[in-house]
């Protein structure tokens, strides 16, 4: 960008839970700060405190907001969702859609109609008003209606001087063929579990035994490891093992008892207690594949897992119980009815390890 390199229109596209969108900002931040540097933007200038505020008159933002598609009224398009859009993106910027639609109370299908489309040309149209590059940052380009999308095009191609669309996107193969060859696309990277666990620890979210616990199940999802840590408790690993416990037991009373338990969980809580246990199996395979040094339990939690690993599972019954957690996993993000589901999964955990 130094050597004036830019392209005008930049795809910035990664999983869920990536940086896709703040990289998308801190570059609209940079192109108009009055003192970058090689690497970054001051943070200081006016420019940039405005950027930092989600107000900066020549940094635009276009989401997916709930209606008709169709819509071709631009005055039908101008109710201000831009102080709900702010709020949601200062809260957690790796939120995905469902989140967004949750915090703005769409109920409806949400999309980018032609209607804003023909607000995007208009507000390109005219001269920036600091005089800098003129920004339009584009959330989940996909939701473009055909009508919409075929609008831009023209301005895409051939966009006025100092003219720049950072469109982010987590689902770029359904992006329109004609929208993708416009822009030049950059892959944005799922976090690390060593970039996962300091971010949860500098927001004070739980402890570090924890925060390793939901970096492993997060799987590179900073979204992910957020809804976790807000129902993460220390006891889902003990909760697991008394759980397979039970199951080994064949106790009847035990199994009812414990089900009744898992059921009264919250739909979260579940969801971290599935995602636990996958992850107790997976280091099993592990420690029976003699592969630890690839285990992300800490050593002093190894014992449980070492001894269900030697004295009770096969990896035949490890692959078994893992498609059926999974499977579990899968029905509970769809509201099955928990009771049923936990009681059935007990029972076939049950006949696996016995």
């Amino acid at each position: 960008m130094r050597q004036d390199h830019l392209a005008h229109a930049l795809l910035f596209h990664g999983p869920e839970g990536s940086a896709a969108l703040p990289l998308a900002l801190a570059l609209a931040t940079y192109v108009n700060c009055e003192r970058p540097g090689d690497a970054d933007s001051c943070g200081q200038c006016p420019a940039c405190q405005k950027a930092a505020k989600l107000v900066h008159p020549d940094v635009n933002f276009v989401f997916p907001l709930g209606g008709s598609s169709k819509n071709d009224d631009v005055a039908d398009t101008k109710v201000d969702h831009l102080k709900a859009w702010r709020t949601f993106v200062f809260d957690n910027p790796y939120s995905n859609l469902h989140d967004w639609a949750v915090a703005a109370g769409f109920e409806k299908g949400l999309n980018i109609s032609k209607g804003v489309a023909k607000q995007i040309i208009q507000t390109l149209s005219l001269k920036s008003f600091e005089g800098g590059y003129k920004t339009m940052v584009i959330w989940c380009p996909e939701l473009m209606h055909p009508a919409s999308a075929n609008a831009l095009l023209k301005i895409l191609e051939e966009p006025p001087e100092k003219t720049l669309f950072l469109m982010v996107s987590h689902h770029p193969d359904h992006l329109l063929t004609t929208i993708l060859s416009r822009t030049q696309k950059i892959l944005v990277r799922a976090f690390t579990d060593e970039e996962i666990i300091p971010e949860l620890l500098r927001r004070e979210l739980c402890a570090e035994t924890t925060a390793h616990q939901i970096a492993t199940l997060a799987d590179g999802s900073l979204r992910e490891a957020f809804l976790l840590a807000e129902d993460a408790k220390d006891e889902h690993t003990s909760t697991v093992r008394d759980w397979l416990r039970v199951c080994y037991s064949k106790d009847i009373n035990a199994i009812c008892s414990i089900v009744e338990n898992l059921a009264a969980l919250s739909k979260e809580n579940q969801k971290t207690l599935l995602l636990t246990a996958i992850n107790v199996l997976r280091e099993c395979l592990l420690d029976k594949s003699q592969l630890t040094r690839m285990m992300r339990t800490p050593e002093s939690e190894r014992e449980f897992i070492q001894k269900l690993a030697t004295n009770v599972l096969t990896s035949e019954k490890i692959n078994q119980i893992y498609e059926k957690m999974g499977d579990a996993h899968y029905h509970i993000e769809r509201n099955a009815n928990s009771k049923v589901l936990f009681m059935e999964l007990t029972f076939a955990v049950a006949r696996i390890l016995r």
